[in-house]
């Protein structure tokens, strides 16, 4: 399923802190694609920490014992969020670990993970209502494919993605169709954005879909943590105006 690669950002499975109270864990790759063309995708989680040392976990990557006893010293985790119908591999080992943390997942994770999400959980397909609204904003982005809820860490002015924006680096694709792939489906940096097959999923949302990229520009990200490949650790407003521009230029 996955394999520990060029494409990934060492050292894995380790608390990495990005701003006060936000740690990325990177994870191994996955090979993902369409069909017979499948290629490594990095993986990378984010843990956001509430009042009273409560952990989010989104889009967990594998749960090893060196980094169990390492989130033990910042915290417990009480939400676990599968934030798009393709994040969602590792969610049972988290939940094993902590069966005490809430599960929320976006619409359509519990119908594509099937038995492997065979468990109590909540569905995130709202903009409010969580136990943690007073810190964090959620917003609910819905294409013709998928739904992808974004997440806003208010005090550290952190913005959470996952597919809707991916930046893979050239320096870690190690073939030339990936290469060519990459730059293809708009998704290379240092101009890395929506992959253009989500884009099309989007074709009858796109007055939404704009709607939300405003929002997110509202907010002044100034950062913007991405699953897949480097993530921008600045700038976060002018990277969605560069990504987005696309739609934001209509």
């Amino acid at each position: 399923m996955h394999a520990e690669d060029k494409s990934t950002y060492p050292p894995l499975n380790t608390l990495k802190a990005v701003a006060e109270d936000v740690w990325i864990i990177d994870g191994p790759s996955i090979r993902f694609g369409w069909g017979c063309i499948k290629f490594p995708f990095s993986t990378r989680a984010t843990i956001l920490r509430l009042a009273g040392d409560a952990l989010l976990v989104h889009s967990p990557t594998p749960l090893v014992p060196t980094l169990a006893a390492a989130i033990g010293k910042i915290g417990t985790p009480r939400w676990i969020v599968g934030p798009n119908r393709l994040h969602y591999w590792w969610i049972g080992e988290w939940h094993a670990a902590y069966p005490d943390a809430a599960i929320y997942l976006a619409p359509k994770v519990q119908r594509q993970a099937g038995a492997r999400l065979d468990f109590a959980w909540q569905p995130l397909e709202r903009d409010r209502g969580y136990p943690w609204d007073d810190r964090i904003a959620t917003l609910p982005v819905s294409g013709g494919f998928m739904t992808e809820v974004e997440l806003f860490h208010r005090p550290s002015r952190t913005l959470v993605l996952t597919d809707l924006i991916e930046n893979f680096e050239t320096g870690k694709l190690e073939t030339r169709a990936m290469r060519f792939w990459t730059r293809l489906g708009g998704v290379r940096d240092p101009d890395g954005g929506m992959p253009r097959d989500m884009r099309w999923s989007f074709v009858k949302h796109r007055r939404e879909l704009k709607a939300a990229i405003l929002r997110m520009i509202d907010w002044n990200p100034e950062r913007i943590i991405l699953a897949h490949g480097r993530w921008y650790d600045a700038n976060g407003r002018a990277e969605l105006r560069r990504a987005f521009r696309w739609i934001l230029d209509e």
